[in-house]
């Protein structure tokens, strides 16, 4: 993985793990033992599910750049679609508390979600190859007379 793509992930990945340890600190306090695991599982959830989105986009961006637009709108319906699906699936459950992996998949989306904009507009990106003024001879342009 290229250095501005870890860089990317680490913006991204770090908020969100922090801000999931918080919500099952207080998972654990509100609803015990079953909303810790549910609040833990359901950040874990949201990491995986971004992070193969991101290492995905990242990929498309780099072979198929045409696409990078309408593949990054269908990544995330995708992932917000699968995840809706995942809470649709363990609302019932037994094994954790189903409301704290739901609020703590949503509290993990969102901050990813802010975390990869925050490390977008942060990102030194350049809008000109530098490569191609050195590449190339000296043209005049206008008139020449």
């Amino acid at each position: 993985m290229p250095s501005n793509d870890a860089r990317n992930l680490l913006q991204t990945a770090v908020p969100t793990a922090a801000v999931g340890a918080i919500v099952v600190a207080v998972s654990a306090g509100v609803a015990g033992g079953k909303g810790a695991l549910g609040a833990a599982v359901g950040t874990l959830l949201a990491i995986l599910f971004m992070g193969i989105g991101l290492y995905v986009l990242q990929w498309t961006a780099k072979t198929l750049p045409q696409l990078f637009q309408a593949m990054g709108l269908m990544l995330y319906v995708a992932q917000l679609l699968l995840l809706l699906i995942f809470v649709a699936v363990f609302k019932d459950t037994t094994l954790f508390n189903a409301k704290t992996f739901a609020v703590s998949l949503v509290v993990a989306t969102v901050v990813w979600m802010a975390a990869q904009a925050r490390a977008h507009m942060k990102a030194k990106l350049f809008y000109v190859d530098p490569d191609s003024e050195k590449s190339g001879k000296s043209e005049k342009t206008g008139s020449s007379s």
